[in-house]
């Protein structure tokens, strides 16, 4: 397992830019590991992605640690980030801390990602580097307060969100956070974020100016047709090659041409 701090820390202070795509099974993760993307996320979006929920809310602890797991297992030289889920640490400090630990102890993950930038989080970010648990924080558009936040909006337009989300990131720094996510905010504060803090920011629609960037791997990949937010960047179109790919299979079993004489034993 890489040291993520290190890591991190290492390509933060030599302003190379960090790549993170997320991951959620062992094939993927399997094509990823040789492939030169810094780390991979097995993020609670494997609720919408995978499930097809609606939301990141129904995931729970257990489906968290059965795909890490499997990510770990095809990806064993890449870094792992595990989220952990809704209501796996809200609850209390030793919540929090046993949730983290079992992610860590069962998965091979290297580090845990927490949403949110209440007093509390700050202080179960501040508990768990204690207790020796990497924390990787996430501001702006958390996906698990999605029912207060409105929706899936840009956030920190206003210049009181702003200074908020900025007085925050370095709460959660001091408390020992080793990196920041930032999810759909202005470029602009996404950049002073960045250079408010001495530790690497993540964005996913936060802009040109943070450390790196990360995208959800179906939405890199071009996997869903239907969802087109300004932010992202398609990089392949897999829907059209595997409906391309299936069709052609239909097509041969339909007129007996698969399998062929090379394809029987």
């Amino acid at each position: 397992m890489k040291n993520i701090i290190l890591q991190y820390r290492k390509k933060y202070e030599n302003k190379e830019p960090i790549s993170v795509i997320t991951c959620y099974d062992y094939s993927f993760a399997k094509l990823f590991e040789n492939t030169d993307v810094d780390c991979l996320l097995v993020g609670d979006s494997l609720g919408m992605v995978i499930q097809g929920m609606d939301s990141t809310l129904p995931v729970t602890l257990d489906e968290i640690i059965y795909h890490t797991k499997a990510v770990c297992k095809g990806a064993p030289s890449k870094t792992i980030i595990a989220d952990l889920p809704f209501l796996s640490y809200q609850t209390s400090i030793e919540e929090g801390i046993r949730s983290a630990g079992r992610v860590l102890k069962e998965t091979g993950a290297s580090c845990i990602k927490l949403e949110g930038d209440s007093d509390f989080i700050v202080e179960l970010t501040k508990r768990m580097t204690e207790s020796g648990i990497p924390v990787f924080a996430h501001l702006g558009l958390t996906p698990q307060s999605v029912h207060t936040l409105g929706g899936h909006r840009v956030q920190g337009k206003t210049p009181q969100t702003q200074e908020k989300m900025i007085r925050k990131s370095k709460e959660l720094e001091e408390a020992g956070a080793f990196a920041l996510l930032l999810e759909m905010i202005p470029e602009s504060l996404g950049k002073e974020i960045t250079s408010s803090v001495g530790i690497p920011t993540i964005g996913i629609g936060a802009g040109r100016y943070t450390s790196g960037q990360v995208l959800v791997m179906q939405d890199a990949l071009g996997m869903n047709e239907d969802f087109n937010p300004k932010f992202l960047k398609k990089f392949a179109n897999l829907s059209g090659i595997v409906k391309t790919a299936v069709n052609e299979y239909h097509k041969e079993v339909s007129e007996g041409k698969y399998p062929s004489d090379t394809n029987v034993f």
